[in-house]
């Protein structure tokens, strides 16, 4: 491809989305002058247009909600990864000119977690059950060698969560939202709850707490992942997903490997 490369994030809202701060620094620290990435309000009606106006100047897309599982009918292929959740966060032109959807935000929960130094939980758990939970359980049935239990508000989200447990391999136990206190004592914590869903549990957290994955950003640091570092348990945070599953989404767009983790990460810090 030559001349100009594009890509760009997509969603609505999107005005907060923090990915051209990522995107922009990766290439400012790989040298690609050539390189632009944008952010488009996108809503799930508009995106099929959106997507047939894009030319061979394009080298990939990031998208967040709504659209994850909206882009899926307008590509040619999405990857296992992708396929497992039915949910793409990155698309790609391939040189034969191919629209190929992957999950970045999977092996972007694996590799935050290494990270600090969680390689192994024998059991976890995770509060919440809309699309991030559903990431969480893949990224858990590399790692959880045990069960994971998932508070919820309703049956039918239980339903679901044990569906996602059956098609991931992962034994899935499911509890009532009420019991969610119980949560803050296994070892392993992802929370893919809302702001402010988990700000009755701060009370809550144990002595000793394991890890806690909140995969919020803002407003950070959550109540929960401010009680949590106050008992000396380690927190992850969702700046860490974001740019780890940033890292991989530059890999995958422009070739260049390994992408500029320190530069993504130091631009997030000075934005």
């Amino acid at each position: 491809m030559t001349g100009p490369h594009r890509a760009a994030v997509l969603g609505s809202p999107i005005a907060h989305s923090l990915s051209p701060v990522l995107h922009r620094a990766a290439y400012a620290a790989l040298g690609l002058d050539d390189w632009s990435y944008d952010r488009f309000e996108i809503d799930e009606a508009a995106l099929p247009g959106f997507v047939e106006g894009l030319d061979s100047s394009w080298a990939g897309l990031s998208l967040t909600m709504p659209l994850k599982r909206a882009i899926i009918p307008l590509l040619d292929e999405i990857s296992e990864t992708a396929s497992s959740v039915e949910a793409v966060n990155t698309v790609v032109l391939t040189e034969d000119g191919r629209w190929v959807g992957d999950n970045t935000d999977i092996p972007g929960m694996i590799a935050a977690l290494r990270e600090r130094g969680v390689e192994k939980a024998e059991s976890a758990a995770v509060l919440g059950a809309g699309a991030t939970a559903s990431s969480a359980l893949a990224a858990l049935s590399e790692i959880c060698t045990g069960p994971v239990t998932a508070y919820v508000r309703s049956r039918e989200r239980g339903d679901e969560m044990r569906g996602w447990g059956e098609r991931l391999g992962v034994d899935v136990r499911i509890a009532d939202w009420a019991e969610a206190e119980q949560a803050l004592r296994s070892p392993l914590v992802i929370a893919t709850t809302p702001a402010g869903a988990t700000d009755a549990l701060t009370e809550s957290v144990p002595k000793d707490p394991g890890t806690l994955f909140d995969v919020l950003y803002e407003p950070w640091p959550t109540g929960l992942a401010a009680a949590w570092a106050a008992r000396e348990g380690a927190v992850v945070g969702g700046l860490d997903l974001l740019v780890h599953q940033a890292v991989l989404q530059v890999e995958q767009m422009t070739g260049r490997t390994p992408a500029p983790l320190a530069a993504m990460r130091q631009a997030l810090a000075a934005r």
